[in-house]
């Protein structure tokens, strides 16, 4: 299961973030324990004043290669737990995404 969906003007993930990670970057996709699927990523900035949101905007439209203006934040402002929409054509994001993120393990307990 993947933890994005499709829609006509692009795609929204739900993310899972690790401020103050050491490192800016993708983990993986990892099943938390009630079923849902989420990207996982960490990122060097702390979560004061938003930070760490604008930090997870910027990886991911570079990660991705979009503007920083297509990426937006629709909910989780203040939660690891996040929902991201990005603006472009959702075939070629998904396809970017699944090579960014290795499946990780279900079973790893984390």
């Amino acid at each position: 299961m993947e933890p994005w969906r499709s829609s006509a003007d692009g795609i929204s993930i739900a993310l899972r973030v690790t401020p103050r990670g050491g490192r800016d970057g993708i983990d993986g996709i990892e099943q938390l324990s009630d079923g849902r699927c989420v990207l996982k990523l960490r990122v060097r900035a702390v979560a004061d004043g938003g930070e760490a949101n604008r930090a997870v905007l910027a990886l991911l439209a570079k990660s991705l290669g979009v503007p920083k203006a297509s990426v937006s934040l629709l909910s989780g402002a203040t939660s690891r737990l996040k929902q991201v929409a990005i603006a472009g054509d959702p075939a070629r994001l998904a396809d970017a995404l699944r090579g960014l993120a290795p499946v990780k393990s279900i079973d790893q307990g984390n």
